[in-house]
């Protein structure tokens, strides 16, 4: 695992998925589902492309852990890194979320597979600051360098300064808020939908920051220490370019790799001058996920990545069995569900 990307991620396997009206109002990328495409058949394809994406995660050599979500309350379950971080050091945090019908998706089976599989030391828990009407939605919200431990934000409903501020500190991450906004004035939501910071490249909309000296300051930080910044377009933003994230993996050999994880959609918007400037450092994995991308979100909103060290697998009583978790491409809940989407 390098300080940047992890080798290990949560997925969420959302049974009943629908784009979410509460999240409708500020999400420029959201969609509605086709017309005439019930329920049911919008939640298959979804569930689909979920395990699209985890088996070609784990076909890259990355470690995958699964939960199931039958909650058809929870519209946007399938994104939990906007209620959940993970840190070195063993720290986790969890958020306040701006939609009241995603809150409920926090999920304290996730946490304890969390502390049985990881080395967790402390849980800064800042969701009770919902009830004073103020957000900040995890890595959706911020992009974090933590490498130079800079968190890069852009204000937003769902992105409240202060609470940033009170986040920087706790982590030891220097903030970096910008506005941000696309060609009508429209504030993107989130910062990750704009922007991706790697180990050695970075994908940013800069052009959406529309204050230059704000700009100049954000292209300075990402490029201090050598890496190579790689800028995309608004059109690029509307087709998920900026909603990557960069992974640990390992080929079939066992050699160490890093992956650019992103849509197929996203994929296809790139020039190829942005592809082979990608793949100098990174090899990228792309899966084809349009039903999901219709709530707005893309493959790194679908990602929670574990940046803690791994507890030993020598100490069987520190690892319990989770009930709901196994990291078999071909078990949920103990099933077999390789043939079941």
């Amino acid at each position: 695992m390098s300080a940047q990307a992890p080798n290990a991620v949560i997925l969420i396997r959302a049974l009943r998925f629908t784009p979410n009206p509460a999240t409708a109002a500020d999400n420029a990328f959201q969609s509605d589902a086709p017309e005439g495409q019930s329920g049911d058949a919008t939640s298959a394809r979804a569930l689909a492309e979920m395990d699209a994406l985890a088996a070609a995660l784990r076909e890259a050599g990355v470690t995958v852990h699964v939960f199931e979500d039958e909650d058809h309350t929870r519209p946007d379950s399938v994104f939990p890194n906007n209620w959940l971080s993970t840190h070195a050091g063993g720290y986790v945090a969890v958020y306040p979320m701006y939609a009241s019908n995603r809150r409920h998706e926090r999920r304290s089976d996730v946490l304890e597979l969390l502390k049985s599989r990881y080395r967790v030391q402390t849980i800064v828990d800042y969701s009770g600051l919902e009830a004073d009407g103020i957000f900040l939605e995890g890595t959706g919200a911020m992009v974090l360098d933590h490498v130079s431990r800079v968190a890069y934000a852009a204000r937003s409903h769902r992105m409240d300064a202060h609470v940033l501020e009170r986040f920087c500190t706790d982590f030891s991450y220097e903030p970096m808020a910008f506005d941000a906004v696309d060609s009508d004035g429209v504030p993107a939501y989130h910062t990750n939908v704009i922007a991706c910071v790697g180990t050695e490249i970075a994908l940013f909309a800069l052009e959406m920051i529309r204050d230059e000296q704000r700009r100049e300051q954000v292209r300075e930080r990402l490029t201090v220490n050598g890496r190579t910044l790689i800028e995309i377009t608004e059109d690029q933003v509307r087709e998920f370019a900026g909603n990557a994230v960069e992974l640990h993996g390992r080929t079939p050999e066992g050699r160490k790799r890093s992956i650019l994880a992103m849509s197929a959609r996203a994929r296809r918007s790139l020039t190829d001058e942005q592809v082979a400037l990608i793949e100098e450092s990174c090899e990228i994995v792309a899966v084809d996920i349009p039903t999901i991308e219709l709530a707005g979100g893309s493959v790194r909103c679908m990602i929670a990545g574990i940046h803690l060290d791994r507890r030993p697998s020598a100490e069987p009583e520190l690892t319990p069995a989770v009930e709901g978790i196994d990291e078999d491409p071909h078990t949920v809940d103990g099933r077999d569900v390789a043939d079941e989407s």
